[in-house]
Formats: structure tokens, sequence, C-alpha cells
């Protein structure tokens, strides 16, 4: 303030008081211009960009702006806000407060009509976003609006109210518009370069609002709640999402019905594969009620007593899927693929125990498709899943029901630690009835093979591969238990 002049801005060319820059700039004797909240002596000073502004005087009271601690930086870019808004056709006024004292504005930009009034706010001392935002309100509960400025790299509380965060590039006279300014280019949000003056015209016109993207920002810069940008580009994000919003429909559509198309092949497929099962089944029953009519054979007698692990199994039917089974007189037939039946009390086979994956084919593939097969243990049931998943001719549609039982390891197993032979030339001998029978690789799978296992004197470990017997004399006897 000026006792004759009145107020006295700093951005006016005339100070707002007809008067020029040199009265009171260097002036002697100085000019008599104090603060308007604390009437405490001021100065006129130019920055190095030539922005003028007025400083306090040494020893200023504890005025509120004295308080504010108010940088050189801060400073200029309040008058830059002002002189930036005074060039977009406003009328501008520094630190004015509110009727009631509530809030004060760095720079008050007003309609020269009356129409609106807009806070500039120049902040670039640290504040939470809380804070921000109660100020904002506090403005808007007086039908001033506001955008909040910053000059500072990354300042947390950028588009948690309206603002912007400004730059001056190198050799540039100006500040422009580094982050807050966008445009929707095609599928997101891009920046839009304009400088202080621009980006202050458009919003005193409402060119530009307020906007909560629901889309990405491309630019580099991180993404902000709250952004200015033109109505025409809310209407083209709007118009974006509902067509991404279509397009989505569609799409569900299109693989709904591919979907419906699969699931009726499918059901088509269900409906054959349980007629064959069926008939299978039948044709396994039949077999098991025609061996049935004779002794048992000799490798139902091996399987319920040397195949390790039949006994877990019919166990678990009994207690998980509560059929009481044996082993069926039909042990040996080509259809259980070297598998060991497991039949009801009726003759009707419900398990296949163990069986081989390089014999399943013809009517071993159609019996074993339908029915649970177990395993001694889950090495031999991901084995089997494993072959059947690269043979997938002999892979059923929804897959093999299979589980495994815990097969206690023997002392035989664990001689050989469980490994397999993996010898260029193997010494092979086949285990049966606790005798070891000369063996050799073979080109094919035998009978026996199906029921009893080699072993490789050479590396001690079990050899998994073809192999037949080529003696009928033990080479080694030991006792064997009573049947």
């Amino acid at each position: 303030m000026h006792a004759e002049w009145g107020t006295v801005f700093a951005h006016l060319p005339d100070l707002g008081c007809e008067r020029s820059w040199e009265a009171v700039w260097k002036a002697r004797p100085p000019a008599r211009i104090t603060c308007v909240e604390c009437q405490h002596p001021m100065y006129a000073k130019t920055s190095r960009s030539g922005l003028r502004f007025f400083a306090h005087a040494p020893h200023a009271p504890d005025c509120e702006i004295a308080r504010q601690g108010e940088s050189e930086a801060h400073h200029l870019l309040k008058l830059e806000l002002a002189s930036a808004a005074r060039d977009a056709g406003a009328h501008a006024e520094l630190e004015v407060r509110a009727p009631d004292g509530s809030w004060r504005a760095h720079v008050l930009a007003t309609d020269p009509g009356g129409g609106w009034a807009m806070a500039l706010e120049a902040q670039l001392a640290p504040i939470t976003a809380a804070d921000i935002t109660a100020r904002t309100e506090k403005m808007r509960e007086h039908d001033v609006a506001s955008i909040w400025f910053s000059d500072r790299p990354r300042p947390p509380w950028l588009g948690t109210v309206p603002s912007v965060r400004l730059e001056q590039p190198e050799g540039a006279g100006h500040l422009t518009v580094a982050e807050g300014l966008v445009k929707f280019t095609g599928r997101g949000w891009n920046a839009v370069p304009a400088s202080l003056t621009q980006l202050l015209t458009w919003a005193f016109t409402h060119r530009i609002v307020t906007h909560t993207p629901r889309t990405a920002l491309r630019y580099p810069q991180r993404p902000l709640a709250t952004v200015w940008t033109a109505p025409q580009y809310i209407t083209a994000e709007t118009d974006h999402l509902e067509d991404e919003e279509r397009e989505r429909r569609v799409r569900e559509a299109r693989l709904a019905a591919l979907q419906r198309e699969k699931e009726n092949k499918r059901e088509k497929i269900r409906a054959r594969n349980k007629v064959t099962r069926a008939k299978a089944l039948a044709e396994a029953t039949a077999a098991e009620q025609a061996a049935r009519t004779q002794l048992p054979g000799r490798l139902w007698q091996v399987a319920r007593v040397f195949r390790l692990g039949v006994d877990q199994a019919l166990a678990k039917l009994a207690d998980e899927h509560d059929v009481s089974a044996t082993v069926g007189f039909s042990t040996g037939d080509p259809r259980y693929a070297g598998g060991v039946p497991l039949v009801d009390e009726h003759g009707v086979p419900a398990a296949v125990f163990d069986p081989d994956p390089g014999r399943v084919r013809g009517e071993a593939f159609l019996l074993l498709a339908g029915l649970l097969l177990i395993f001694p243990r889950k090495a031999n049931q991901r084995r089997f899943e494993n072959a059947s998943n690269i043979k997938k001719k002999h892979r059923p549609i929804d897959g093999y029901r299979t589980e495994y039982v815990e097969t206690p390891v023997t002392g035989a197993a664990r001689a050989g630690g469980g490994r397999s032979c993996t010898c260029a030339t193997p010494r092979l001998v086949a285990k049966i009835h606790n005798a070891e029978y000369p063996a050799e690789p073979s080109e094919q799978m035998g009978p026996a093979t199906a029921l009893f296992r080699a072993q490789c004197r050479a590396c001690g470990g079990k050899y998994e591969k073809a192999w037949r017997r080529t003696g009928s004399t033990p080479t080694s006897q030991t006792s064997c238990p009573e049947t």
C-alpha cells in the first residue's frame, strides 16, 4: 500500500495507480510503500528474468505474510501467475483474503465483468493431500475455484486437486505446462504442450475443465487423479469406452458361442463314449464270468500275493469308494493293459491296478477310459498320465480317472534305491516267487513282464524297458512263503 496512491501492484504496467515502475524502484527518496498486512515498509525488487516484485524491509514483524517464510522463488511464481492471468484477460490481485478471513489467495483472478473468480495458488513448500484439499474446499464454499501450481519436479499432491506442474524450458522466456493438461487421442491420454497464459485463457473461458481419467495417461509422467482437458476429449473418452464395452460384449458372445459349440461336440463324443465304454465293460464282465468257471490261474495267484500295492488298492476302493472288490480271475487279459482287474462282488470290473501305458490300445483303451485306474505310487501315476498326454489318440476327452496308493518299499527296492537301470549292456534277472530267473532285454513285453520286475545285477537298478525270461530254472532260490 502507498499512503497516497493506494494499492500498488508490481505486475501491472502502471502499478494499478497510474505510476511507473521507476516511481518505486531505486527511487530517491524511497517510495513510502508498506505491507497490507503488517504495515511494515517494503521495497521494489527485480528478478534475474526481469520480474518485478515487492519484498519486506529487514526486521519485518510476525505478520501472516512474513510467517509464510516466502522464498524468492515462491514470490516470483506468484508474479508469473499474476502476469499470465492479466495477459489472459483477467484482473489479478495478490494476497487477497476471504471476507471472513478463512483463506487467502496467492493470486485472485477475476472476470472484469464480475462473472467468476479463480484463485491461482503457488505451492512450492511441502503440503499434505488432506491440507491442500481442505484449502480448496474452503475457497469453493465462497464460489471461488482454484488451480494449484508448482514448478518442482514431482509434487506429491499433483492431481489431488485441480493442479498443474510448470517448467521453464531452457532458453524460453515464459513458463510452460509440464503435467496436468491432456487430450484424448485414440485410446489414451497424451500431454498437451501449452504456455501458462494459454492454460489460463482456456480455464477462464471454460474451454478446459477438470476431469478424472478413466483410461491410461500415456505421457511418461505418473498417472494423475485429476487433469485439465477440453470437454470434447471427455466425450471422446466416453465414446471410446462405450466402443470397448460393445466390443467386449461381442467378443464374449462369440467366445460363449464357440464354447457352447465345443461343449456340444464334447457331449456328442461323451454320448458315443458312453455306449462304447458300456460295451467294453460288458465284454470285460463276460470275460470275468467265464474265467470264474475255472480254477484261478497262475497269474491271478501271483498278482494276488506278489503284486505290491494290490492290497492297498483294494482297501482304497472299500474306504473311499465303498466298493468291496477282489482281484479278478481274468488277470492277464490284454484288455487290462498289463494291469490287474479289481472286480466287485458281482464280477464287474471296478478298477484296474497299475496298467502299463505302453499297452493301452484297442479294447484296453475303450475299457480303461471308463474305469478308475489305481497306481502303486505317485510316480507310476505321473508316468501313465504323461504317456497319455503324449499319445493324444489314447487319451479320453475328459482324461483318465487316476489315483495312487502309498506302497511300502520292499528290501529289494531299497537295495536298488528306486533308481532305473541305465547300463549299455544290462545283466538282467527276473524275480519271481522269491527266486531269480535269467532274463534279457526284448523287443516286446511278454505276459510275465506285466506282473514281475526285472533287475540289473550290474547296477542294482530296475529295468524299465521290455524284457523276457530266458530260462525256467532259478539262478538262486530262497524260501517261498506258503499260500
